[in-house]
């Protein structure tokens, strides 16, 4: 006759995995102990698992518990495991079924309401997973977990935002008002996290998951923890300081493969500094503060992602003076009564440079001579000026800090958006005009240079890399 755990244990070889084998039956004290374990297999899921009949009944949970009686979540039925398997914790080998790493994510008891072989109805009484759900069989003999009752989200989980922004001014003087924080020289990206799986967007809406699949290392970190999280991708140069010039090879893969590839030679960082969303509420109408405290209750630190700290009490100027002494891009100074404003560009955050870039729009190119004649030789700069309707206002040409990378991927990019006239609003200087290449305003870039000159022009511009995350539109000249 068949043993509730026989199909358990020919799963399993106990010389090859540390999980227990079910040598003794019997049942707790109350007979009704669940448990709760997030499972690092060939995919993150958590097990759910029941006690009934001497056995745990347990089923696969790929994106955990739902939080709304708006959404089930699929519910894959497994086999019967020992009742000694609510208290393990361990490795299973590679190769071996299940392998991965399980950890016990919660446990307590639950309250039975209902159980037949296509339904069953309790309600869990654990210290991170309470309240009622129903386990239920489809029509194609999937099962689907459903919750009833009262949902644990206030809010809806949004399914984009775009992200607040700085305004470039100088450090306020009111120090008690005022939080410090890095500016991290990278690139900006809401990461959306549920269920363990991460979705992020940059700050022009486009999907960076693919080109960054480090970020799902916050997600397993998180588990179940519903949340969205503000901050910065940075790649860490060898001397540990932010390159923006590193994240370039990153920034435009859309094969998995190569994102992959690269992400293991050269991985990149999530810098978090803000959540907007968290424990099924919004968080765009709390205090800065409000959602500083939260973000550190997350304890977000790994060697993919960290959080950046926050200086509350501290001078503004000792921190811009600690990030010139380190070479850091500067300090955002962020009002700590202030509310997020999604999209906005907002006198509540100020950014303050500890060295000159700008944003521009290439408006043209001129040939190459020598080793550069199959490429181009500079880039012809503009700065959009509302006061010509948009048109390009000509800020200069750039002929430096380009990488052979740099040189053939831009070169393409620039062929593909060729036009037969000026983009910009003026004439340019005749020794430039009559040898360019005219292009469509749409690739847009960043430079560091020393100062502007008194006609407008960047003094020795030094090309840091494009800005694929942001468009023509959202160029504005820095003060």
């Amino acid at each position: 006759m068949k043993q509730p755990l026989d199909t358990y244990r020919a799963k399993r070889d106990p010389r090859k995995t540390p999980e227990p084998m079910g040598k003794h039956r019997g049942k707790t004290p109350d007979g009704r102990t669940f448990v709760i374990q997030e499972h690092h297999a060939r995919s993150l899921h958590w097990d759910l698992r029941l006690e009934r009949a001497g056995v745990l009944v347990s089923w696969a949970l790929p994106k955990g518990l739902p939080e709304s009686p708006e959404q089930n979540h699929l519910a894959v039925h497994t086999e019967d495991h020992p009742l000694e398997y609510a208290s393990f914790e361990g490795g299973i080998p590679r190769g071996e079924y299940g392998g991965g790493q399980v950890t016990v994510w919660d446990r307590g008891h639950y309250d039975l309401e209902k159980w037949t072989d296509t339904e069953v109805k309790f309600v869990l009484h654990g210290s991170k997973a309470s309240g009622g759900y129903v386990l239920f069989q489809t029509k194609d003999r999937n099962w689907m977990i459903h919750r009833h009752g009262p949902s644990t989200r206030t809010d809806p989980l949004p399914s984009s935002l775009k992200p607040m922004l700085a305004t470039p001014g100088t450090l306020p003087d009111d120090g008690d008002h005022w939080a410090f924080e890095i500016k991290w020289d990278g690139v900006r990206a809401i990461l959306f996290v549920e269920g363990g799986r991460v979705r992020a967007l940059s700050r022009n809406e486009l999907d960076v998951s693919t080109a960054f699949p480090e970020l799902a290392d916050i997600g397993a970190f998180l588990g179940m923890t519903t949340c969205v999280l503000d901050g910065e991708i940075v790649a860490l140069g060898e001397n540990g300081r932010p390159s923006f010039g590193r994240l370039q090879h990153r920034m435009h893969v859309t094969n998995p493969r190569e994102a992959r590839r690269r992400a293991m030679a050269d991985p990149a960082t999530f810098v978090a500094f803000d959540v907007l969303y968290l424990h099924g509420r919004s968080l765009l109408s709390a205090t800065y503060d409000e959602r500083r405290d939260l973000l550190d209750s997350l304890h977000l630190s790994g060697e993919t992602f960290t959080t950046t700290e926050s200086f509350r009490d501290v001078s503004g100027r000792d921190v811009l003076a600690a990030t010139v002494k380190n070479g850091l891009e500067g300090v955002v100074a962020k009002r700590r009564d202030s509310f997020y404003r999604p999209g906005r560009r907002s006198p509540e955050w100020i950014k303050v440079k500890s060295f000159r870039t700008q944003e521009v729009v290439v408006g043209g190119w001129t040939p190459g001579q020598g080793n550069r004649r199959d490429v181009f030789g500079s880039l012809l700069l503009g700065v959009p000026d509302p006061g010509q309707g948009g048109a390009l206002a000509y800020v200069g040409k750039v002929g430096t800090g380009f990488s052979q990378s740099d040189l053939v991927d831009l070169s393409a990019a620039l062929g593909r958006v060729g036009r037969a006239t000026s983009p910009f609003g003026a004439p340019l200087p005749t020794e430039v005009g009559r040898v360019a290449h005219w292009v469509r305003p749409e690739v847009v870039g960043e430079v560091r240079f020393s100062e502007w000159t008194p006609d407008g022009r960047l003094r020795h511009p030094v090309w840091r890399g494009r800005r694929t995350d942001k468009s023509a539109d959202e160029v504005v000249r820095e003060p």
